[in-house]
């Protein structure tokens, strides 16, 4: 038997990706590649430093920088992690006040953001998180211009926005953490009930990270067994009618979980350390695997074009950043909901006056 190199050697139309993907618009191409990678963290408290600690164990990075306004802080850090370097792969440990120590990265990821106070409206937060932005991504962009720029502060779909604008950087290069960690959480509780892996449930959170982000039902499935259809289906006869007060309870149990961690210790750290290092690992990497991150949604499911908002859509990601944007087929109601949450995002920004 001949055998054969690809699909569309047995028929498959060759032109089947477009069909799956949309393209990311004026996408610059990826940076050149060099044999050692350099990952910057700005930011070293629990979540910056999870985030770090995670990259060092999971060997993703040659060289890796920490930023952070406190000098103390950063250099004890710094001298911790380096002094676990007989238990961890050979990275080279840096730390400095002073972004120049973020020379050359490829990757770098801001997770120093303003924390909100009693009484502060959104709007203030943001104002002052703007002015933490102004000094934190031009630094960084001028250093590293071919770099691939990974928001994690909070809120980090407006954030994902400033360092946008701020960086001069094509769209396709700045990236927000979005709802990758929201759907993980999906995931568990999903897979935890059906007693399977969480690695084959496929399920996303999508729109703006936080309260008003949507759960994609129509989409879920388990190991390739599409969820609500096989509930509804007339053959299964454990059918049952999943009632949308009942979705939206599980939508919102998904969302709890993170303040759940926060009223019992004061902060979340592991989940987005690991949450991060599997973006940083499929963007440096260049996987082409399916995240669902913060990107320029304008002109994706129904957004109008001139709504330049960043929220997050399951996305295809690899060493340009933004490679494409899955073509999932959304019901009217969750199209409508991503549509009300870019316009609600687009409104506060335009408050801003960037």
């Amino acid at each position: 038997m001949e055998k054969v190199s690809s699909l569309s050697e047995l028929g498959l139309a060759t032109d089947i990706h477009r069909s799956l993907f949309r393209p990311i618009h004026h996408a610059a191409p990826p940076s050149p590649t060099k044999r050692r990678t350099k990952i910057s963290v700005v930011g070293a408290g629990n979540v910056g430093m999870a985030i770090a600690q995670t990259i060092l164990t999971q060997d993703l990075a040659d060289e890796l920088a920490l930023v952070d306004a406190k000098p103390d802080l950063l250099r004890g850090e710094m001298l911790d992690l380096q002094h676990a370097a007989a238990f961890l792969p050979r990275t080279r440990i840096l730390a400095s006040t002073d972004y120049a120590v973020t020379a050359d990265s490829d990757l770098c990821i801001v997770t120093a953001g303003a924390r909100q106070v009693p009484g502060e409206t959104r709007l203030d937060l943001l104002h002052r998180n703007v002015a933490l932005f102004r000094l934190i991504v031009p630094p960084l962009a001028r250093h590293s211009p071919a770099a691939l720029l990974l928001v994690v502060s909070n809120p980090v779909d407006v954030l994902t926005y400033i360092a946008w604008k701020l960086s001069g950087f094509p769209p396709n290069r700045v990236i927000g953490s979005g709802t990758n960690l929201d759907s993980s959480r999906f995931r568990f509780l999903l897979a935890d009930h059906l007693e399977v892996n969480a690695q084959d449930v496929q399920a996303y959170m999508v729109g703006e990270h936080g309260d008003s982000s949507v759960a994609l039902w129509s989409s879920i499935s388990v190991g390739g067994v599409p969820v609500l259809g096989q509930l509804a289906s007339d053959d299964n006869k454990a059918a049952v009618v999943m009632e949308q007060e009942v979705l939206e309870r599980i939508r919102k149990a998904v969302v709890d979980s993170a303040y759940e961690v926060i009223r019992l210790k004061g902060y979340t750290s592991w989940a987005i350390g690991y949450s991060v290092a599997s973006l940083a690992r499929s963007l440096l990497r260049d996987q082409h695997r399916i995240h669902p991150v913060s990107l320029l949604a304008a002109g994706f499911y129904g957004i109008p074009r001139d709504r330049q908002v960043f929220l997050s859509l399951p996305a295809q990601i690899g060493r340009s950043g933004i490679l494409t944007v899955a073509n999932l087929h959304l019901t009217d109601e969750e199209a409508a909901c991503l549509q009300r949450s870019a316009e609600t995002l687009w409104e506060l920004q335009q408050k801003l006056e960037l």
